[in-house]
């Protein structure tokens, strides 16, 4: 019992002690966080100070930097303001120099205006004072030539009172008279006009029905393609240009050496003009110049080596040419420079018109025709594909292409009646057979057909006008009028100055005038138109 009365006891005093600590171990604590925060706040409220100091510090010397930078922005801004203002000022002044210089100019050129008008005005008062002085004499002249016919009519009537009284007739019986006896001489006139004119019917009949022929065949009408001296390269963008020229010139230079072609590089865009007289050298410069814009490798030795390669394939194309046009039209024992020339055709035009195919449509032509009429039809296909051979070199030879081709014809023995054709095709000799005839029928049909031949708008024009102005200028003519493209030319004429008999005639003079004065292909037409109306009213 007193045992566990002393344990009670030690562990209440234990526990009383453990107690006691612990509450001085929580009272030091808190003093010690106390002494902490204070110290804390000390050190913290010193921090601040020294930040609130530093940071009045910043504003102060941000105020002054400001304050600085305010009068620079002032200072600067007075000065752009003087120097704006300085400028105006000048500106203002050219601006007034320009308008007085601008207001004096304006005020001479009235004043050399109103001069010009003032000496028109003088000039057309003299003018008018001059034509009123010419009318006022036309009105005397007048008055005295009135006066003139009156006295000439007096004397006249007395002078045919005077001989109806010598022949012992009348007016009208003498004018009855006078009238039967004309009418008997030209009806025996007119008679004997139509037996000569008969007779030269039948003896030209068959000549006549043979040209009828020859004109009337139209049966190779063929579109043609228009070309011109220059030819034009299409570039695949502007840069190519500059590569085409070359440094300082060279490729443009060497590619003209070569070709004998001018290059026109312009401001068109992408594209590129070929200017020449030559077609063959022109075709070559085409052709080279598009395969070294797709190659890509331009410079001189190898625009060279282009153009040899390109000139040996045209002299290859030109002979396959020639071979093929003599083959088509049956032609055997041509020589064969002959047969190259005619291959140089292809690419030669007149008047916009291929020569080669022109040529072959002569050839054809002429074929035809005299197969219509019996003749030598080889002789008339071999004429008619070389009449114009001497196109080929026109260019290269003094000449025309009519003696050129005559001289070619004889250098490679050609039949003396091709020669002769060749130099009548134009009408330059006469035609020494009727085949000759054929291949001018031929080469007029060939070129005069529409389409064939392409003709500026200024050059038709005249051509027309012209054409109006010949059957104008004779007389009795009313109006004449060009139709049909110039092909035919109606002419009225004024019946009471011309009969029947006399516009036969005057269609025969007017078309010898026209074939004289005027170059057209084909032939024109003149229709010489007479109408005479009757008139009268009933009452």
């Amino acid at each position: 019992m007193n045992g566990i009365s002393l344990s009670v006891l030690f562990l209440s005093v234990s526990t009383g002690v453990f107690i006691g600590v612990l509450i001085a171990v929580i009272a030091l604590a808190a003093v010690g966080v106390f002494i902490g925060i204070t110290i804390y706040k000390k050190n913290t409220e010193k921090k601040v100070g020294e930040a609130n100091a530093r940071a009045r510090a910043i504003v102060g010397d941000a105020e002054a930097e400001a304050g600085r930078l305010r009068a620079e922005a002032q200072a600067e801004s007075k000065r752009a303001f003087k120097e704006a203002l300085l400028e105006a000022k000048e500106q203002d002044l050219k601006l007034r120099n320009e308008f007085e210089r601008e207001t004096k100019e304006k005020k001479a050129e009235i004043q050399r205006q109103e001069q010009r008008v003032s000496q028109k005005e003088d000039a057309l008062d003299k003018k008018t004072e001059a034509l009123e002085q010419q009318k006022n004499n036309l009105l005397r002249q007048e008055a005295e030539i009135k006066k003139l016919q009156e006295k000439i009519s007096s004397q006249h009537e007395l002078m045919v009172q005077e001989l109806e009284k010598v022949a012992q007739l009348t007016r009208e019986e003498a004018k009855r008279l006078l009238t039967e006896e004309i009418l008997d001489e030209t009806r025996r006139d007119v008679a004997v006009q139509v037996r000569t004119m008969e007779q030269q019917a039948k003896d030209e009949a068959e000549m006549n029905a043979k040209k009828v022929i020859a004109l009337a065949i139209q049966k190779c009408a063929a579109d043609q393609a228009s070309e011109l001296t220059v030819s034009v390269v299409a570039l695949p963008n502007d840069d190519m240009k500059a590569r085409i020229i070359g440094r300082e010139g060279r490729n443009i230079r060497a590619l003209e050496g070569a070709t004998g072609i001018e290059l026109i590089i312009d401001d068109t865009p992408e594209v590129v003009i070929l200017s020449g007289f030559d077609p063959v050298r022109r075709e070559i410069a085409k052709l080279s110049l598009e395969r070294l814009i797709a190659d890509g490798r331009i410079h001189p030795a190898r625009i060279e080596e282009t153009v040899e390669k390109v000139s040996k394939e045209i002299d290859l194309q030109i002979k396959e040419a020639g071979e093929a046009a003599v083959f088509e039209q049956g032609i055997f024992g041509l020589h064969p420079e002959l047969v190259k020339l005619i291959g140089r055709l292809k690419y030669r035009t007149s008047y916009g018109q291929n020569v080669y195919k022109h040529s072959m449509e002569v050839a054809t032509l002429a074929g035809m025709m005299a197969a219509e009429l019996g003749l030598d039809v080889n002789f008339a296909k071999r004429a008619g594909l070389l009449h114009d051979i001497g196109k080929a070199v026109d260019q290269e030879q003094e000449g025309t292409h009519i003696q050129i081709g005559a001289d070619l014809a004889k250098k490679y023995k050609e039949n003396a009646n091709v020669v002769n054709a060749i130099m009548a095709h134009h009408g330059d000799v006469e035609p020494k057979t009727v085949e000759a005839v054929l291949i001018q029928a031929a080469d007029a049909i060939s070129g005069a057909r529409p389409g064939a031949r392409r003709e500026t708008g200024t050059n038709y024009v005249k051509r027309l006008e012209k054409l109006e102005e010949i059957a104008s200028g004779f007389p009795g003519v009313e109006k004449s009028y060009a139709i049909q493209a110039g092909r035919e030319v109606r002419v009225m004429v004024k019946p009471e100055q011309v009969d029947d008999a006399q516009a036969l005639f005057l269609a025969k003079d007017i078309a010898k005038k026209i074939e004289t004065e005027l170059e057209y292909p084909g032939q024109i037409k003149v229709n010489v138109i007479r109408e005479f109306r009757g008139v009268e009213y009933a009452k």
